[in-house]
């Protein structure tokens, strides 16, 4: 390893059959060609140019490692122009992770618009709602519902979430529509099985601050789930407005304790974390800028 810069500098001396024409095309100067070389034959213990006042040619040894020096430097500038082709546009494939309600209905709607601006990138998304590690596993952006982000990445907020309590009218039409939070407790309230906090609903307003721990019979580590049990009348659940708005306004799910503000029993912002870099990747800038103009009028 130690002799790959005598080796590519060889290969030059060796395509211009000059050391002076070498030097030119390296930015050097002669006397730094020639040493290059003369280290290079002492660390191979062996002659590589036979030198003329008039010419200078290849032994026979010379010849064979010129092959070699050949090959290797068409390899790195083949990495160079790789990696400068990958940083000059948003280019190449993309692995993102995404919460499955939010990627279904947020993210994966503006996937056409994304590649019909940057119509090289190639992105694969994979919807899930557990923690992932960015690096083990291989994505480039993780979106994520979180209140602090982690640490050791960095985050971009891409919007905050207003949080609804709802229930299908018909429920509500069998056990009564809660006046209060502490209504809840008599409920049956659905609510995230993978968040300790969600048992435990909080609730501010103009007269007081509020919490109430709340008990069902169903638990899900997905909204959509949440979302579906609520419809068909089982409960009452606490659900982001980004997959309410529709059932809301088609009178599917009918919104209670209106005048009271959710907060803190589940997270409230957006983020899309990355891992830090010197150079980030386009590819990653592009998306990320992207979900945050698109997100921009509702992102706090």
């Amino acid at each position: 390893m130690d002799n790959l810069a005598g080796m590519a500098v060889f290969a030059r001396v060796a395509e211009a059959k000059s050391f002076s024409e070498a030097a030119r095309r390296l930015g050097v100067s002669k006397s730094a060609v020639s040493k290059q070389v003369a280290q290079l034959e002492r660390s191979l213990k062996a002659r590589l140019l036979n030198r003329t006042t008039r010419r200078l040619s290849l032994t026979e040894v010379g010849a064979a490692i010129y092959e070699h020096c050949a090959r290797m430097l068409a390899e790195a500038e083949a990495a160079e122009l790789a990696v400068s082709r990958l940083y000059s546009a948003p280019r190449g494939a993309l692995r993102i992770t995404v919460p499955a309600a939010f990627g279904h209905l947020q993210v994966a709607p503006g996937i056409p618009e994304l590649i019909a601006r940057y119509p090289e990138l190639e992105v694969q998304i994979v919807m899930n709602d557990r923690p992932v590690d960015l690096a083990e596993e291989g994505f480039d952006v993780a979106i994520r519902l979180i209140g602090e982000p982690p640490p050791n990445v960095v985050a971009r907020k891409l919007m905050t979430v207003r949080w609804m309590v709802c229930a299908a009218p018909s429920y509500l039409r069998n056990r009564g529509t809660p006046r209060a939070p502490q209504d809840l407790a008599s409920h049956n309230c659905l609510f995230y099985s993978f968040l300790e906090s969600s048992i435990e609903w909080r609730f501010r307003s103009r007269q007081a601050e509020s919490r109430v721990r709340v008990s069902g019979n169903f638990t899900a580590n997905n909204s959509e789930a949440i979302r579906e049990a609520a419809l068909r009348g089982l409960g009452i659940a606490l659900l982001p407005s980004f997959i309410v708005t529709g059932d809301l306004r088609e009178q599917r799910l009918t919104q209670v304790l209106s005048g009271h503000e959710v907060e803190g029993a589940v997270a409230n912002d957006v983020y899309a974390l990355f891992l830090p870099t010197r150079y980030l990747s386009p590819k990653i800038r592009a998306f990320v800028d992207f979900f945050v103009e698109r997100f921009g009028a509702e992102a706090g």
